[in-house]
């Protein structure tokens, strides 16, 4: 017999929540109302919903001109009373998924958006969780929460998992084009979430469809995992290359040459963000469940956590040998995101090794074209503006993040040393710098 949520998505006559208006839900609310359907986002940050409300958007990838355009079309709605979700059929769980202190999984956030969903949950509704974690997380967490109310998932309503692929910065892949995996509770959860996922596509045929949540859980944390164990292995590499005196970017370079076989990744002071410092360990965590050690995975893991402690000693015998002694140096941080190009500073490495000089007596300072302010030791810091500002005031630069926008020449030329750990500066070679 005929689906009716299919039909309906057809017509255009679902509305869609979105739970969590961060970098993974807040363009994928964009996405849906730009394609015509109706879309709720919740969000338990009222000044959060009351500026999207207002068409001011918080994230870099979604202009607050295009959430002005879909809400002028009372196409979206920020809302913060989980009661307004009753109206939706379908629902998306965009949620972080941090680790505590333990390196443990903290699915709170998880678990209460679930009970936010279960609350509003009516027979032939369909809830996809997009929040990275663990396999077996859909079934064994999300499932019975949302069954708490009496309706059985696979019967009652749809449910399934697909993990967010989204690449903050990146102009290039975005929901409407990037490929999606997805693996439903049953046959027809799978189908009902591959038809909304297309929906906000470009074209069909972008969803690719496994056999369970716990396949498309998995899925994700190999994406991942995949990344982190290759950029421990070119880390290491860059700190074996030191002391043989060679250059660990010529050889990447040279090795890219190679049109099979090698993808190119870049050593640093360890990936940051909410997936690749993350995920490794959630695997890790539910990996002793079946008494395995992820031995492999957690070295990497271990790795690339160690960077910024290599980096704060590189660059204190680097400012040794420019005659200043990092306690007490006047420093200028350049950077301070995750990533080249944007301004989230989620687990952001260039914050870890700001403490880290503090620590050792550093009187550190940042700019940082993406972000105004960023916590650091527990506090606020405002970052300076680096147009106007006299370097020549600081004992030592040290480049952490490599804007693709860097005044590269203004910062050479004014005469201060300077410690590239992040290959911003490669390619350069003249007295006083130093590339990782």
């Amino acid at each position: 017999m005929p689906d009716a949520f299919a039909e309906r998505l057809g017509r255009g006559d679902v509305v869609v929540a979105v739970v969590g208006l961060g970098y993974v839900g807040l363009p994928l609310a964009i996405g849906y109302a730009e394609r015509g359907l109706q879309v709720l986002g919740f969000d338990t940050d009222v000044e959060r919903a009351a500026s999207l409300n207002a068409g001011r958007s918080h994230i870099e990838d979604v202009a607050s001109e295009r959430v002005a355009g879909v809400i002028s079309q009372g196409r979206f709605q920020a809302v913060t009373e989980a009661r307004r979700l009753q109206a939706a059929d379908a629902f998306f769980i965009c949620v972080p998924t941090p680790f505590d202190a333990a390196k443990t999984p903290d699915l709170s956030y998880v678990r209460r958006a679930a009970e936010t969903v279960a609350a509003a949950l009516r027979p032939g509704d369909l809830v996809v969780l997009q929040s990275t974690t663990y396999p077996g997380t859909t079934t064994e967490v999300v499932q019975p929460v949302l069954e708490g109310f009496g309706l059985v998932a696979g019967r009652d309503f749809s449910l399934a998992f697909s993990p967010e692929r989204v690449d903050p910065g990146n102009p290039v892949w975005n929901v409407a084009n990037t490929p999606k995996v997805v693996g439903g509770l049953t046959p027809r959860c799978s189908e009902r979430a591959r038809l909304l996922l297309e929906t906000v596509m470009a074209q069909p045929g972008l969803v690719h469809v496994v056999s369970s949540p716990a396949a498309a859980e998995m899925s994700k944390l190999l994406e991942n995992t995949y990344r982190a164990v290759n950029i421990a292995m070119v880390n290491e590499l860059a700190v074996l290359s030191h002391e043989m005196g060679l250059d660990v970017w010529e050889i990447i370079d040279s090795a890219a040459t190679k049109p099979f076989g090698f993808q190119p990744f870049r050593p640093g002071i360890g990936p940051g963000g909410h997936c690749i410092p993350v995920d490794p360990y959630y695997l890790a965590w539910k990996a002793r469940e079946f008494d395995f050690q992820t031995k492999f995975i957690e070295l990497a893991a271990d790795t690339n956590l160690r960077m910024a402690h290599y980096v704060r000693d590189r660059f204190a015998d680097f400012c040794d040998a420019h005659g200043t002694h990092v306690r007490g140096a006047r420093v200028l941080a350049l950077g301070a995101s995750f990533k080249p190009g944007v301004g989230d500073v989620r687990n952001s490495r260039a914050l870890r090794l700001m403490e880290l000089l503090e620590e050792r007596g550093a009187l550190v300072q940042f700019v940082d074209p993406y972000v105004t302010e960023a916590p650091v030791a527990g506090r606020l810091r405002k970052g300076l503006e680096l147009s106007g500002l006299d370097l020549t005031a600081y004992d030592a630069v040290i480049v952490l993040v490599a804007h693709p926008d860097w005044p590269v020449d203004a910062v050479l030329g004014a005469g201060v040393p300077v410690f590239d750990a992040v290959g911003a500066f490669r390619g350069r070679r003249q007295p006083g710098l130093e590339v990782l």
